[in-house]
Formats: structure tokens, sequence, C-alpha cells
């Protein structure tokens, strides 16, 4: 066999194991996001949590395949959102924002997680990502409800904000023990 053949065969491999874990990280989002706690307009998910470890753990490209397929499940009426909920209707209501900005806060998170092996840094990088999709929620939630940013901050960013810092901790501790342990199977 040509060093070109082993090493088309190497990338097949690596590529199929790549849709695999796509597959099975996409699973894991649909499986864990569901689950919230109603505090008003938006609930408290764990969706941002499973986002974050998904594209830590897959990288910038699969990732937010991962995302958009998670998405599309819902956009098809699978119940994946918060509070087992999906379909057209929850993605143009007034959370919807919070939703379609998955896709930017996993690109932004997934650069920067990707650039650096710095966990600090990669917090960071999670912030950010999570201040745009609060931008791009909030924004769609003020557009589609005539709410008064003010109190558009006050009842769907602010209470979220510890939540969310502690999501990010997690992932930090938990995603690259995710990876060592997919690598070692």
């Amino acid at each position: 066999m040509s060093i070109r053949t082993e090493k088309v065969r190497t990338d097949e491999k690596n590529n199929m194991v790549m849709m695999v874990m796509t597959a099975l990280m996409t699973a894991v989002i649909c499986v864990i996001s569901p689950f919230s706690i109603p505090i008003g307009p938006v609930p408290v998910s764990l969706g941002t949590l499973a986002l974050f470890l998904a594209v830590y753990v897959l990288g910038t490209g699969y990732g937010t395949v991962a995302t958009v397929l998670y998405l599309c499940i819902g956009f098809a009426g699978l119940p994946v959102f918060s509070a087992f909920s999906g379909g057209v209707g929850k993605l143009l209501g007034p959370t919807g924002g919070y939703i379609i900005g998955y896709i930017p806060m996993v690109v932004i998170a997934g650069i920067i997680i990707d650039k650096t092996k710095n966990r600090v840094l990669q917090g960071l990088g999670m912030v950010l990502a999570e201040v745009v999709l609060y931008a791009a929620g909030t924004a769609w939630f003020v557009i589609s409800t005539g709410t008064p940013i003010a109190a558009a901050l006050s009842l769907c960013v602010i209470p979220f904000i510890p939540g969310d810092l502690v999501k990010i901790v997690v992932v930090l501790a938990v995603a690259p023990q995710v990876i060592k342990l997919v690598r070692r199977n």
C-alpha cells in the first residue's frame, strides 16, 4: 500500500469518526437541552452547556454542524428545545432569537477554544459568545414583544448570568476529560 493510499484511508477513517461524534453530540444536545426551569419568558435550560460541550469536544466546524442539526431537528417539530418544545412557532416566537443565536455563539466560542489551550482564554471566549447570544436573543425579544430594552435585559439576561458562568466552568472542567476518554476509545 502506498503512503498516499494509507493517508487517504486514515483521512476517511478520521472523517467517519468525526461524523459519528457529531451525530452523538447532536443527540446529547437534543437530550440535555429540553430540561429547563421556567423563570419568566426565557427559561433556564441546559442548552448552552450542551452546545459549549459539543464545540469544545468537536471543534468549531463539527460543533457548528451539530448545532445546526439540533436546530433543524427542533425546527422539524421534535421536542428538543426548552420545556420539550419544538417547531417553527418556537423559533419565530419571542425566545427564538436565543435559539437562532446558538449558531454565532458556537462559532465564536469554537474559534477561541480552537486557537488556545489556555482555559482562562477559552472561558473568556465562551463569555464573549454568551454576550453575542444575549444580544441576538434580546434584540429579537424586544422586536417581537415590544418590551423596552431595560425591561428585556432584566427579564432575559441578568437572571441568567450566574448560571451561564457556572455552565462555562463546568464545560471547562468536564470537556477536556471527555476528549481524553474519546481519544482513549
